[in-house]
Protein backbone atom coordinates (compact mmCIF):
# COMPACT_ATOMS: atom_id res chain seq x y z
CA UNK A 1 0.00 0.00 0.00
CA UNK A 2 1.08 3.64 -0.56
CA UNK A 3 2.19 5.67 2.44
CA UNK A 4 -0.22 8.22 4.34
CA UNK A 5 -0.77 11.00 1.87
CA UNK A 6 -1.40 14.41 3.70
CA UNK A 7 -2.98 16.47 0.39
CA UNK A 8 -5.63 18.11 2.27
CA UNK A 9 -3.93 19.59 5.27
CA UNK A 10 -1.61 21.65 7.24
CA UNK A 11 1.83 19.89 6.61
CA UNK A 12 2.09 19.60 10.20
CA UNK A 13 -1.08 17.89 11.28
CA UNK A 14 -0.19 13.83 11.52
CA UNK A 15 -3.63 12.99 13.38
CA UNK A 16 -4.98 10.33 11.69
CA UNK A 17 -8.73 10.69 11.20
CA UNK A 18 -10.91 8.03 11.32
CA UNK A 19 -13.94 10.27 10.20
CA UNK A 20 -14.38 13.52 8.42
CA UNK A 21 -14.04 16.96 10.49
CA UNK A 22 -17.03 18.29 8.37
CA UNK A 23 -20.28 18.28 9.69
CA UNK A 24 -22.66 20.19 7.93
CA UNK A 25 -22.06 19.66 3.98
CA UNK A 26 -25.24 17.59 3.35
CA UNK A 27 -24.23 14.02 1.68
CA UNK A 28 -26.04 12.07 -0.43
CA UNK A 29 -24.37 8.64 -1.24
CA UNK A 30 -25.57 6.53 -4.92
CA UNK A 31 -25.67 3.16 -4.48
CA UNK A 32 -26.68 0.46 -7.24
CA UNK A 33 -28.30 -2.93 -6.73
CA UNK A 34 -25.90 -4.44 -9.89
CA UNK A 35 -23.41 -3.29 -12.50
CA UNK A 36 -24.55 -0.67 -15.28
CA UNK A 37 -27.85 0.20 -13.35
CA UNK A 38 -27.52 4.04 -13.72
CA UNK A 39 -25.44 4.86 -10.81
CA UNK A 40 -23.33 7.50 -12.76
CA UNK A 41 -26.18 8.57 -14.83
CA UNK A 42 -28.35 9.29 -11.43
CA UNK A 43 -25.26 11.25 -9.94
CA UNK A 44 -24.51 13.55 -13.20
CA UNK A 45 -28.17 14.15 -13.04
CA UNK A 46 -29.25 14.41 -9.42
CA UNK A 47 -25.62 17.14 -9.27
CA UNK A 48 -27.14 19.04 -11.75
CA UNK A 49 -30.87 19.01 -10.51
CA UNK A 50 -29.32 20.34 -7.21
CA UNK A 51 -27.45 22.77 -8.48
CA UNK A 52 -30.28 24.34 -9.72
CA UNK A 53 -31.09 24.30 -5.72
CA UNK A 54 -27.41 25.57 -4.67
CA UNK A 55 -24.50 25.93 -6.78
CA UNK A 56 -22.46 25.13 -3.92
CA UNK A 57 -22.67 21.79 -5.14
CA UNK A 58 -19.31 18.79 -4.92
CA UNK A 59 -18.63 15.76 -5.75
CA UNK A 60 -16.40 12.79 -4.63
CA UNK A 61 -16.06 8.89 -6.00
CA UNK A 62 -14.05 7.35 -2.95
CA UNK A 63 -13.19 4.40 -4.03
CA UNK A 64 -13.06 3.59 -7.95
CA UNK A 65 -12.43 0.77 -10.01
CA UNK A 66 -11.78 2.07 -13.77
CA UNK A 67 -9.28 4.70 -13.80
CA UNK A 68 -7.24 6.74 -16.04
CA UNK A 69 -3.79 8.92 -15.25
CA UNK A 70 -4.33 12.65 -14.28
CA UNK A 71 -1.77 14.60 -13.26
CA UNK A 72 0.87 11.52 -12.63
CA UNK A 73 -2.40 10.21 -10.00
CA UNK A 74 -4.94 7.32 -10.66
CA UNK A 75 -8.20 8.88 -11.00
CA UNK A 76 -11.73 7.21 -11.65
CA UNK A 77 -13.07 8.21 -14.94
CA UNK A 78 -16.40 8.67 -13.24
CA UNK A 79 -14.94 11.66 -11.40
CA UNK A 80 -13.32 12.98 -14.76
CA UNK A 81 -16.27 12.87 -16.88
CA UNK A 82 -18.21 14.75 -13.78
CA UNK A 83 -15.27 17.91 -13.73
CA UNK A 84 -15.04 18.06 -17.12
CA UNK A 85 -19.21 18.65 -17.87
CA UNK A 86 -19.34 20.35 -14.40
CA UNK A 87 -16.03 22.32 -13.82
CA UNK A 88 -16.75 21.22 -10.19
CA UNK A 89 -13.31 23.67 -9.47
CA UNK A 90 -12.04 20.58 -6.39
CA UNK A 91 -8.99 19.33 -7.07
CA UNK A 92 -9.30 16.11 -8.88
CA UNK A 93 -7.43 13.81 -6.80
CA UNK A 94 -9.56 15.09 -3.89
CA UNK A 95 -12.56 13.83 -5.77
CA UNK A 96 -11.13 10.30 -6.52
CA UNK A 97 -8.58 9.17 -3.57
CA UNK A 98 -8.51 5.81 -3.79
CA UNK A 99 -7.85 3.86 -7.08
CA UNK A 100 -8.88 0.08 -7.04
CA UNK A 101 -6.11 -1.45 -9.01
CA UNK A 102 -5.54 -5.12 -10.15
CA UNK A 103 -3.37 -6.01 -6.57
CA UNK A 104 -4.66 -3.69 -4.29
CA UNK A 105 -6.76 -6.49 -2.40
CA UNK A 106 -3.27 -8.71 -2.41
CA UNK A 107 -1.47 -5.94 -0.78
CA UNK A 108 -4.33 -4.81 1.43
CA UNK A 109 -4.54 -8.07 2.91
CA UNK A 110 -0.94 -8.55 3.89
CA UNK A 111 -1.40 -5.99 6.63
CA UNK A 112 -4.60 -5.07 7.04
CA UNK A 113 -4.83 -2.97 10.42
CA UNK A 114 -2.39 -0.83 9.35
CA UNK A 115 -3.47 -0.41 5.96
CA UNK A 116 -6.94 -0.02 7.20
CA UNK A 117 -6.42 3.15 8.80
CA UNK A 118 -3.96 4.86 5.75
CA UNK A 119 -7.19 3.87 3.76
CA UNK A 120 -9.60 5.59 5.80
CA UNK A 121 -7.42 8.67 6.79
CA UNK A 122 -6.85 9.33 2.96
CA UNK A 123 -10.81 8.77 2.17
CA UNK A 124 -11.53 11.56 5.16
CA UNK A 125 -9.47 14.07 4.19
CA UNK A 126 -10.61 13.87 0.15
CA UNK A 127 -14.05 14.24 1.19
CA UNK A 128 -13.26 17.43 3.44
CA UNK A 129 -11.51 19.04 0.66
CA UNK A 130 -14.04 17.80 -1.68
CA UNK A 131 -17.10 19.19 0.53
CA UNK A 132 -15.40 22.43 1.12
CA UNK A 133 -17.49 25.08 1.68
CA UNK A 134 -20.47 23.21 -0.05
CA UNK A 135 -24.19 22.61 0.42
CA UNK A 136 -24.82 19.64 -0.69
CA UNK A 137 -22.03 16.44 -2.04
CA UNK A 138 -22.91 13.79 -4.74
CA UNK A 139 -20.62 10.69 -3.39
CA UNK A 140 -20.75 7.98 -6.15
CA UNK A 141 -20.43 4.17 -4.33
CA UNK A 142 -18.89 1.79 -6.71
CA UNK A 143 -21.32 -0.76 -6.71
CA UNK A 144 -23.81 -2.32 -4.25
CA UNK A 145 -23.70 -2.59 -0.51
CA UNK A 146 -21.39 -5.08 0.31
CA UNK A 147 -18.85 -4.07 -2.98
CA UNK A 148 -15.06 -3.42 -1.69
CA UNK A 149 -15.46 -5.44 2.08
CA UNK A 150 -12.41 -7.53 0.86
CA UNK A 151 -10.42 -4.28 1.76
CA UNK A 152 -12.95 -3.38 4.50
CA UNK A 153 -14.25 -0.31 2.82
CA UNK A 154 -17.72 -1.54 1.66
CA UNK A 155 -19.89 0.91 0.24
CA UNK A 156 -21.72 0.57 3.51
CA UNK A 157 -18.86 0.83 5.43
CA UNK A 158 -17.74 4.41 3.55
CA UNK A 159 -21.49 5.67 3.81
CA UNK A 160 -21.04 4.77 7.54
CA UNK A 161 -17.85 6.43 8.09
CA UNK A 162 -18.99 9.49 5.94
CA UNK A 163 -22.44 9.82 7.41
CA UNK A 164 -24.45 9.86 4.56
CA UNK A 165 -27.73 9.02 3.03
CA UNK A 166 -28.21 6.89 0.56
CA UNK A 167 -30.10 6.39 -2.53
CA UNK A 168 -30.18 2.67 -4.17
CA UNK A 169 -30.79 2.92 -8.22
CA UNK A 170 -31.95 -0.56 -9.31
CA UNK A 171 -33.35 -1.71 -13.26
CA UNK A 172 -36.36 -1.70 -14.53
CA UNK A 173 -38.75 -4.39 -13.51
CA UNK A 174 -41.08 -5.18 -10.26
CA UNK A 175 -39.74 -8.55 -8.69
CA UNK A 176 -35.99 -8.59 -9.28
CA UNK A 177 -35.38 -4.84 -8.29
CA UNK A 178 -37.67 -4.98 -5.02
CA UNK A 179 -35.76 -8.38 -4.16
CA UNK A 180 -32.37 -6.36 -4.66
CA UNK A 181 -33.13 -3.70 -2.98
CA UNK A 182 -34.03 -5.00 0.35
CA UNK A 183 -30.59 -6.72 0.37
CA UNK A 184 -29.13 -3.66 0.33
CA UNK A 185 -30.96 -2.65 2.55
CA UNK A 186 -30.39 -4.98 5.01
CA UNK A 187 -26.34 -4.28 4.56
CA UNK A 188 -27.27 -0.50 4.92
CA UNK A 189 -29.44 -0.58 7.92
CA UNK A 190 -27.09 -3.07 9.91
CA UNK A 191 -24.23 -0.21 9.37
CA UNK A 192 -26.38 2.46 10.70
CA UNK A 193 -26.82 3.85 7.40
CA UNK A 194 -30.35 5.72 6.53
CA UNK A 195 -31.48 5.20 2.58
CA UNK A 196 -33.30 8.15 1.87
CA UNK A 197 -35.21 6.15 -1.13
CA UNK A 198 -34.53 4.18 -4.12
CA UNK A 199 -34.66 5.29 -7.95
CA UNK A 200 -36.14 2.97 -10.12
CA UNK A 201 -34.08 3.10 -13.97
CA UNK A 202 -33.83 1.99 -17.54
CA UNK A 203 -37.74 0.99 -17.01
CA UNK A 204 -39.41 0.05 -20.57
CA UNK A 205 -41.42 3.25 -21.28
CA UNK A 206 -44.66 1.46 -21.88
CA UNK A 207 -44.86 0.08 -18.49
CA UNK A 208 -43.74 3.11 -16.66
CA UNK A 209 -47.25 3.70 -15.03
CA UNK A 210 -46.90 0.08 -13.89
CA UNK A 211 -44.15 -0.46 -12.56
CA UNK A 212 -44.40 2.81 -10.82
CA UNK A 213 -47.70 1.26 -8.86
CA UNK A 214 -46.30 -1.41 -7.97
CA UNK A 215 -42.85 -0.57 -6.73
CA UNK A 216 -43.97 2.39 -5.17
CA UNK A 217 -46.31 -0.18 -3.19
CA UNK A 218 -43.45 -2.72 -2.39
CA UNK A 219 -40.72 -0.39 -1.11
CA UNK A 220 -43.53 1.28 1.08
CA UNK A 221 -43.90 -1.94 3.05
CA UNK A 222 -39.94 -1.60 3.25
CA UNK A 223 -40.28 2.32 4.50
CA UNK A 224 -38.36 3.49 1.63
CA UNK A 225 -39.96 6.40 -0.86
CA UNK A 226 -39.49 5.60 -4.33
CA UNK A 227 -37.91 8.83 -5.63
CA UNK A 228 -39.50 7.91 -9.39
CA UNK A 229 -38.87 5.89 -12.37
CA UNK A 230 -36.49 6.73 -15.32
CA UNK A 231 -37.34 5.54 -18.41
CA UNK A 232 -34.59 3.87 -20.47
CA UNK A 233 -33.63 6.37 -23.29
CA UNK A 234 -32.27 4.33 -26.22
CA UNK A 235 -29.60 7.04 -27.12
CA UNK A 236 -27.69 6.99 -23.74
CA UNK A 237 -26.83 3.21 -24.69
CA UNK A 238 -25.82 3.65 -28.06
CA UNK A 239 -22.24 4.00 -28.98
CA UNK A 240 -20.24 6.23 -31.25
CA UNK A 241 -17.66 5.34 -34.05
CA UNK A 242 -15.15 5.99 -31.89
CA UNK A 243 -16.28 3.63 -29.03
CA UNK A 244 -17.26 1.10 -31.69
CA UNK A 245 -13.25 1.33 -33.12
CA UNK A 246 -12.04 0.79 -29.85
CA UNK A 247 -14.28 -2.20 -28.70
CA UNK A 248 -13.42 -4.24 -31.78
CA UNK A 249 -9.79 -3.37 -32.12
CA UNK A 250 -10.44 -1.68 -35.68
CA UNK A 251 -8.45 1.11 -37.48
CA UNK A 252 -9.85 4.03 -39.62
CA UNK A 253 -9.48 3.66 -43.46
CA UNK A 254 -11.81 7.07 -43.73
CA UNK A 255 -13.73 9.89 -42.34
CA UNK A 256 -12.27 9.46 -39.10
CA UNK A 257 -12.12 13.33 -38.75
CA UNK A 258 -15.44 13.85 -39.78
CA UNK A 259 -17.09 10.68 -38.56
CA UNK A 260 -15.65 9.66 -35.20
CA UNK A 261 -18.86 10.80 -32.63
CA UNK A 262 -21.90 9.45 -35.30
CA UNK A 263 -24.15 7.67 -32.69
CA UNK A 264 -25.28 4.44 -33.97
CA UNK A 265 -28.42 3.68 -34.13
CA UNK A 266 -28.65 0.06 -35.67
CA UNK A 267 -26.12 -1.83 -36.91
CA UNK A 268 -26.99 -4.56 -39.87
CA UNK A 269 -24.39 -7.35 -41.34
CA UNK A 270 -24.11 -6.78 -45.13
CA UNK A 271 -25.21 -10.51 -46.25
CA UNK A 272 -28.14 -9.82 -48.27
CA UNK A 273 -27.98 -8.68 -52.01
CA UNK A 274 -27.09 -5.21 -52.75
CA UNK A 275 -30.50 -4.07 -53.64
CA UNK A 276 -32.05 -5.27 -50.61
CA UNK A 277 -29.65 -3.15 -48.76
CA UNK A 278 -31.72 0.15 -49.11
CA UNK A 279 -34.83 -1.25 -47.61
CA UNK A 280 -32.57 -0.97 -43.96
CA UNK A 281 -31.33 1.95 -44.56
CA UNK A 282 -32.76 4.02 -41.58
CA UNK A 283 -30.51 7.26 -39.75
CA UNK A 284 -27.22 6.34 -37.62
CA UNK A 285 -27.11 2.95 -39.66
CA UNK A 286 -23.44 0.85 -39.14
CA UNK A 287 -23.19 -1.41 -42.05
CA UNK A 288 -20.93 -4.78 -41.15
CA UNK A 289 -19.97 -6.41 -44.37
CA UNK A 290 -16.42 -8.24 -45.62
CA UNK A 291 -13.91 -5.91 -47.51
CA UNK A 292 -14.91 -8.23 -51.03
CA UNK A 293 -18.46 -7.48 -50.90
CA UNK A 294 -17.90 -4.24 -53.14
CA UNK A 295 -21.61 -4.72 -54.02
CA UNK A 296 -22.34 -4.17 -50.40
CA UNK A 297 -20.26 -1.07 -50.44
CA UNK A 298 -20.97 0.52 -53.96
CA UNK A 299 -24.83 0.41 -52.96
CA UNK A 300 -23.91 2.60 -49.95
CA UNK A 301 -22.16 4.86 -51.51
CA UNK A 302 -24.64 5.50 -54.04
CA UNK A 303 -26.90 5.52 -51.67
CA UNK A 304 -25.52 7.92 -49.50
CA UNK A 305 -24.15 10.38 -51.97
CA UNK A 306 -28.03 10.38 -53.45
CA UNK A 307 -29.46 11.89 -49.83
CA UNK A 308 -28.96 15.00 -48.55
CA UNK A 309 -29.82 13.52 -44.80
CA UNK A 310 -27.05 11.85 -44.41
CA UNK A 311 -28.11 7.64 -43.10
CA UNK A 312 -24.59 6.00 -42.94
CA UNK A 313 -22.77 6.48 -39.50
CA UNK A 314 -20.26 4.43 -41.33
CA UNK A 315 -19.42 1.16 -42.34
CA UNK A 316 -16.77 -1.27 -41.06
CA UNK A 317 -14.88 -4.20 -43.16
CA UNK A 318 -13.89 -7.51 -42.06
CA UNK A 319 -11.57 -10.15 -41.66
CA UNK A 320 -8.96 -7.35 -42.78
CA UNK A 321 -10.13 -7.57 -46.59
CA UNK A 322 -9.60 -4.50 -48.25
CA UNK A 323 -11.58 -3.23 -51.46
CA UNK A 324 -10.19 -2.90 -54.87
CA UNK A 325 -8.02 0.44 -54.86
CA UNK A 326 -10.15 1.58 -57.53
CA UNK A 327 -13.10 1.87 -54.93
CA UNK A 328 -11.08 2.99 -52.24
CA UNK A 329 -10.38 5.90 -54.14
CA UNK A 330 -14.20 6.39 -54.47
CA UNK A 331 -14.38 5.68 -50.45
CA UNK A 332 -12.16 8.40 -49.96
CA UNK A 333 -13.76 10.78 -52.38
CA UNK A 334 -16.89 10.72 -49.78
CA UNK A 335 -17.64 11.49 -46.28
CA UNK A 336 -18.57 8.08 -45.04
CA UNK A 337 -16.57 6.89 -42.31
CA UNK A 338 -14.83 3.53 -43.10
CA UNK A 339 -13.40 1.04 -40.43
CA UNK A 340 -11.53 -2.09 -41.14
CA UNK A 341 -11.34 -5.18 -38.48
CA UNK A 342 -9.90 -8.91 -38.63
CA UNK A 343 -12.56 -10.34 -37.08
CA UNK A 344 -15.67 -11.76 -39.00
CA UNK A 345 -18.99 -9.86 -39.36
CA UNK A 346 -20.68 -11.54 -37.32
CA UNK A 347 -18.12 -11.48 -34.59
CA UNK A 348 -17.72 -8.17 -35.00
CA UNK A 349 -21.36 -7.34 -34.52
CA UNK A 350 -21.38 -9.33 -31.39
CA UNK A 351 -18.95 -7.05 -30.34
CA UNK A 352 -21.05 -4.00 -30.77
CA UNK A 353 -24.59 -5.24 -29.81
CA UNK A 354 -22.66 -6.55 -26.03
CA UNK A 355 -20.92 -3.38 -25.35
CA UNK A 356 -21.48 -1.23 -22.41
CA UNK A 357 -21.51 1.92 -23.45
CA UNK A 358 -20.61 4.50 -20.65
CA UNK A 359 -21.10 8.42 -20.72
CA UNK A 360 -17.93 10.11 -21.97
CA UNK A 361 -16.86 13.70 -21.63
CA UNK A 362 -17.05 13.93 -25.29
CA UNK A 363 -20.98 12.80 -25.34
CA UNK A 364 -22.42 16.56 -25.76
CA UNK A 365 -25.80 15.26 -27.05
CA UNK A 366 -26.26 12.65 -23.90
CA UNK A 367 -25.49 15.23 -20.95
CA UNK A 368 -29.11 17.13 -21.70
CA UNK A 369 -30.68 14.24 -22.09
CA UNK A 370 -29.38 12.60 -18.77
CA UNK A 371 -30.04 15.96 -16.64
CA UNK A 372 -33.74 15.96 -18.51
CA UNK A 373 -34.21 12.62 -16.80
CA UNK A 374 -33.78 13.44 -13.42
CA UNK A 375 -35.79 16.76 -13.36
CA UNK A 376 -38.58 14.99 -14.84
CA UNK A 377 -38.90 12.05 -13.20
CA UNK A 378 -37.31 12.05 -9.79
CA UNK A 379 -39.31 13.82 -6.81
CA UNK A 380 -35.95 15.87 -5.03
CA UNK A 381 -38.72 17.35 -2.80
CA UNK A 382 -38.26 13.96 -1.07
CA UNK A 383 -34.61 14.01 -0.76
CA UNK A 384 -34.38 17.76 0.55
CA UNK A 385 -37.16 16.54 3.08
CA UNK A 386 -34.56 13.83 4.36
CA UNK A 387 -32.17 16.35 4.73
CA UNK A 388 -34.92 19.44 6.48
CA UNK A 389 -35.61 16.85 9.27
CA UNK A 390 -32.27 15.98 10.14
CA UNK A 391 -31.91 19.78 10.10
Amino acid sequence: MPTRQKDFTEPEDTEILTAPRNKTTKRIFIAATRMNDGKTTTSLALFSAIRSITERVGFIKPVGQRFVEVEGRQIDEDSVLLNQIFNVQTPIHAMSPIAVHATFSREYLDNPSANHADLIDKMCRAFDRAAFERDYIIIEGSGHAGVGSVFNLSNAEVAKRLNAKVIIVARGGIGRPIDEIALNKAVFEAAGVQIIGAIINKVEPDKLEMVDKYCRIALEQMNIPLLGCIPHECKLTQPNLEQVVAETNGRWLNGKNTGSKNRIDKVIIGAMAAKGLVEHLVKGILIIAPGDREDIILSAIATDGLRSDKLIAGIILTRNILPDPKLMEMIEKTSIPVIMCGEDSYKVASKINNMTVKTQPSDEDKIPIIKDLITKNIDLEVIQHAFDLQD
